[in-house]
């Protein structure tokens, strides 16, 4: 498939064939003549399925609203306009000694995109969601108006604007509560376990101890050594480094290869090299923020390597009691499958509540996988993955998502009508047609979301 400028970053389903200029479907939307399912949000295009793509209307090009508007280096109360990158509020907030409470695995997702999709870090056993860090948000609907949203005003379209993937209106400037840090820098420590085990034995003494957490697993491992990997955990460093890095990716995919380069003799040498390198010193030593939180921007393009049909990522979270059973289960499935997962990354999730809707995390343990797109046997493979989830009372990542069941959906997400009543009916997406648009979905909550 070919990446178009508006394809999703796992680039296995059609990029979207419509787009227009952010200002456009501002004048569109205050003239109160937006078609319906005619228009969806578009940041950065980080997300790896469907969420950010509506085939049949268009896709609004948000990354043109970038400025800072306000800022309190007292209280660390940034406002900015939703297509702001996190990489510039880092950039424009580490003089201060501000960092974001909560950023995922890219830097380059936009202020919208990140609140959309509530996205979650290394750190949610303390901060929670990036939607608990919200303090207001501006709303655009087709009724022609602009509204502010917070937990005091218009609190229904708030909560259903956090995690609620672009579909009730277009977000046009938030207002975030920053964390204050001592440096950029991290104080790291990688502790090497041997299987599956082990991790568990690890994981709530890493979350007690320390802001961030999170294991890389060697999906290939099996038997006595089945789930061993690598534990990491973090602080910020109290005499680190404030400098923000803006040089370019070092490393680049400068063209996309016609098969994946992602292959099992591949990911076997590549995942002895790593567990090798990351592993051979305990000590705790200081890091990077880039390298620690975003390693994968310091290669650009990297999603070329799996090939022109594009990556699925399969991310799933299940409850505290059932994660012993499941997440050795959905890691055999892969290898029973002859699949290789790339980046295998496990962590735990806190009980801290996000104000959304239709927020991902909750307590237990996530897992991120992600395959070479090889057709119906990964689909197959997907699907079974699907099905352990949901029998262990769990829920599949619908940002992740390009291909789950409208079954799959309502399970993991069983509210999911609550988000459908504070859609906006002009706003639609590939992915809402595909799960809820089969259960019934019919946008007609417009006023109702308002009160």
């Amino acid at each position: 498939m070919k990446a178009g400028p508006y394809s999703s970053f796992g680039q296995a389903t059609p990029p979207a064939p419509h787009f227009m200029a952010a200002g456009e479907a501002i004048e569109l939307l205050k003239s109160g003549q937006a078609s319906a399912g005619s228009l969806l949000g578009y940041g950065n295009g980080r997300s790896y399925g469907d969420s950010c793509q509506n085939l049949t209307g268009a896709v609004v090009d948000m990354r043109s609203l970038k400025s800072l508007r306000a800022f309190d280096p007292k209280t660390g109360l940034l406002e900015a306009e939703a297509g702001m990158l996190l990489s510039d509020i880092i950039g424009f907030a580490a003089p201060f000694g501000y960092f974001p409470a909560v950023v995922p695995g890219t830097q380059f997702v936009t202020l919208g995109g990140a609140i959309a999709n509530d996205v979650h870090g290394k750190n949610h056993h303390r901060r929670g969601t990036f939607g608990c860090h919200v303090e207001a948000l501006t709303l655009l609907r087709s009724d022609g108006r602009t509204y502010r949203c917070s937990q005091m005003e218009n609190t229904r379209l708030f909560w259903a604007t956090i995690g609620g993937m672009g579909l009730t209106g277009l977000i046009l400037s938030a207002s975030i509560r920053l964390m204050r840090v001592p440096s950029l820098d991290i104080m790291e420590q990688v502790i090497p376990f041997r299987n599956i085990d082990e991790f568990f034995a690890l994981a709530e003494a890493a979350d007690r101890d320390n802001e961030y957490a999170v294991a890389w697993i060697d999906q290939l491992a099996s038997g006595s050594r089945a789930g061993r990997g690598l534990l990491f955990t973090g602080n910020h460093a109290d005499d680190g480094s404030r400098a923000v890095n803006h040089s370019p990716a070092r490393l680049s995919v400068p063209f996309q290869p016609p098969f994946a380069m992602l292959n099992r003799p591949f990911l076997r040498a590549f995942n002895g090299a790593y567990r090798w390198r990351k592993g051979r010193s305990a000590q705790p030593h200081q890091s990077g923020y880039q390298g620690f939180f975003f390693p994968l921007d310091g290669v650009r393009d990297w999603n070329r390597l799996y090939g022109p049909k594009g990556l699925f990522q399969h991310q799933s979270v299940v409850p505290d009691a059932m994660a012993r059973e499941a997440v050795p289960a959905l890691l055999e499935a892969t290898r029973r499958a002859g699949q290789g997962s790339f980046l295998t990354v496990l962590k735990r999730f806190g009980s801290v509540r996000s104000p959304a809707l239709l927020s991902f995390p909750r307590p237990g343990y996530t897992l991120t996988l992600d395959f070479p797109n090889r057709g119906e046997p990964t689909i197959k493979l997907l699907a079974e993955l699907d099905h352990i989830t949901v029998q262990a009372g769990g829920a599949v990542n619908p940002y992740k998502d390009a291909r789950m069941s409208a079954e799959t959906f309502a399970a993991s997400f069983p509210d999911w009508r609550r988000l459908e009543a504070a859609r906006d009916q002009a706003f639609q997406s590939s992915f809402w047609v595909r799960t809820a648009g089969r259960m019934g979905g019919t946008g007609q909550g417009l006023a109702e979301a308002a009160e």
